[in-house]
């Protein structure tokens, strides 16, 4: 099948990423969340960051003009359209959440349109178990989604070879870098990113170092562009925290036992950027 109609279910930081390569590209999208005003945020959102793709001449005025054009507000997941091809749900990290949202949206598109889930960590094989299984599939951007080049495409138990090819295509489309992954806990990039997290939290707990200190030596050490704990505010240590228990009810392992110091954190509500204050404080 060919993916014209894309409907992005979520309209956060994420959902909106989504919508705006995809609109981009060509691709006719339905930005779809539960009231007018978070439809409405994402969309300035992204009409903000066009903007900046032209000024620094990436993209376009027409470009810009082109993809706000392709993208339609939709309020309430059950107005999704009925003839999406491509469903990518792209919400916050819950499972229960997750299914009943595509439990409301299996009743209303039409049967061969395929289920992606932008989850970070979620079994794409648990989510896909009543709907569809077959035509499911994780589909794992990075944020942020304009400049990150990665997809994780996660394969659920029944997820078919025809279902993986559209995919992998349709991402190539998005001029984006498909890997293939199987159904584990936190696929690949969470697997590996989250203990390296996780152990950076348990070093500051322990006193080895400060926050500063740790980050100086993995940034000028190992020469990744951020450290892990102004990674961690990035993200925000509540999803953080949410992928290091599912590696550690996953896998029942305890090298993935969640820092005390980041369950502290979370409990207190210090969540990283987005709360103005995590390991480091920003300005709000």
């Amino acid at each position: 099948m060919s993916i014209k109609k894309v409907s992005v279910v979520g309209a956060g930081t994420m959902g909106n990423g989504i919508a705006h390569v995809f609109a981009l590209k060509g691709f006719q999208v339905n930005l779809v969340d539960i009231t007018s005003e978070f439809v409405d945020k994402a969309f300035l959102t992204i009409s903000k960051n066009l903007d900046r793709q032209v000024k620094k001449e990436t993209i376009k005025e027409e470009d810009k003009t082109n993809a706000l054009n392709n993208i339609t507000k939709v309020v309430g997941v059950e107005n999704t359209p009925v003839d999406s091809d491509l469903v990518i749900e792209a919400i916050y990290e819950n499972k229960e959440t997750k299914i009943g949202i595509f439990n409301i949206i299996d009743k209303l598109i039409k049967a061969d349109s395929i289920f992606a889930s932008n989850t970070s960590s979620i079994s794409i094989t648990e989510l896909s178990a009543n709907f569809r299984p077959e035509n499911f599939i994780g589909m794992h951007f990075m944020n942020p989604v304009p400049m990150m080049q990665l997809v994780e495409i996660i394969r659920g138990y029944s997820t078919t070879d025809n279902t993986f090819s559209i995919i992998k295509e349709l991402t190539l489309k998005l001029d984006k870098v498909p890997v293939e992954v199987y159904d584990y806990p936190g696929f690949i990039s969470n697997r590996i990113l989250m203990p390296m997290i996780n152990e950076a939290v348990f070093a500051l707990m322990e006193g080895v170092a400060s926050a500063k200190d740790i980050d100086t030596v993995m940034k000028l050490g190992m020469n990744h562009p951020m450290g892990p704990l102004t990674l961690a505010d990035f993200i925000g240590l509540d999803v953080c925290l949410a992928i290091m228990e599912v590696l550690y009810d996953g896998f029942n392992d305890t090298k993935y036992r969640p820092c005390p110091l980041l369950k502290k954190m979370v409990a207190a509500k210090k969540l990283g950027r987005k709360t103005g204050e995590g390991f480091f404080k920003y300005d709000k």
